[in-house]
């Protein structure tokens, strides 16, 4: 009775360590040694291609991160799932790349990648692609069973956030000011539509040349017409991943309302002002928030599943 007691016990403890299996670096160097260099030899395509699907796949990692972790539940194909919400909808791209990866991979290691770490390596090859940091990415999620579009909704910041509801949001994912300050550089690539940063024109914290150049992609009406331009997010070298986001924020040319929050007689001014001045310290800094982001309540060990399709539960 004592040894079955025993083993019972073994098996629990079996169970919760993998199930509490920590991320590592290594995790695929057995299972899958050329997982890597077919994620990166993906990503440098579909970058090469068009350079603003980088920030695409960016985006998408910190979209699946903010919402119940990084476990790609925004990548599920639902009707009413995360992909309908409105931060998603109409706006997120680069499923298509993630698919084709994940056929990529599949065709060498079945079932043993899973999209969630897909996701977390194509942003770190996509930032790299476009002359950004590299940084190590910690490696062993796994996919979630279902979509999360009510913490969507009520997770990921709008463009129209003050300074402090950002603050609250990064901070309830266990995110400091610099972290906050360091991913918002993601902006320092990629293209925001109409509909983000048309109440931001006709603010009194945005230089007033550059709201006027905007005025004729983003008129102040409404319209289905003119609601889905795109500007970029950062003028001064938009396809390139460097520091200029923030000596943009410093002469106000922030592109979306939450942009500007960031260096406007606020907290986080000093943390801009150091960043504009210093790309290595952004350059760490952001590689860090990256690490810290990409660690957000992954499933591990037999928690979750690996897809076979990104798009749907197996």
């Amino acid at each position: 009775m004592a040894s079955a007691s025993f083993l019972g016990l073994l098996v629990l403890v079996a169970l919760a360590s993998a199930a509490t299996a920590q991320l590592s670096p290594t995790f695929y160097d057995t299972s899958c040694p050329n997982a890597l260099s077919t994620i990166k030899s993906a990503v440098n395509a579909a970058v090469a291609q068009e350079a603003r699907m980088g920030a695409s796949l960016l985006r998408l990692h910190f979209h699946d991160c903010f919402v119940q972790g990084c476990d790609a539940s925004v990548l599920l194909n639902e009707t009413s799932g995360e992909q309908s919400t409105a931060p998603n909808a109409g706006s997120l791209r680069g499923f298509g790349v993630i698919d084709n990866i994940k056929a990529q991979v599949e065709a060498i290691c079945p079932q043993t990648v899973s999209c969630a770490d897909i996701l977390a390596v194509a942003a770190r090859d996509s930032v790299v692609a476009l002359g950004g940091p590299t940084w190590t990415v910690p490696l062993g999620r796994r996919d979630s069973n279902m979509s999360f579009p009510d913490q969507a909704l009520s997770d990921l910041p709008p463009p129209t956030d003050s300074l402090q509801n950002l603050m609250t949001a990064f901070g309830n994912k266990n995110l400091d000011a610099t972290d906050l300050v360091a991913l918002s550089g993601a902006h320092t690539i990629g293209q925001a539509r109409c509909t983000s940063f048309r109440a931001h024109l006709g603010e009194s914290n945005i230089n007033s040349s550059f709201a006027a150049s905007l005025r004729g992609i983003c008129p102040a009406a409404q319209s289905s017409s003119t609601d889905g331009n795109l500007a970029p997010l950062d003028t001064t070298t938009p396809n390139t991943f460097d520091n200029a986001y923030y000596n943009n924020l410093l002469s106000q040319r922030g592109l979306l309302h939450s942009d500007q929050e960031l260096f406007n007689n606020g907290s986080t001014d000093s943390i801009v002002s150091n960043f504009a001045s210093n790309p290595a310290a952004f350059s760490s800094a952001f590689t860090t928030a990256m690490v810290k982001m990409g660690n957000l309540s992954p499933l591990t060990g037999t928690q979750g599943q690996i897809r076979l399709n990104c798009w749907k539960i197996n």
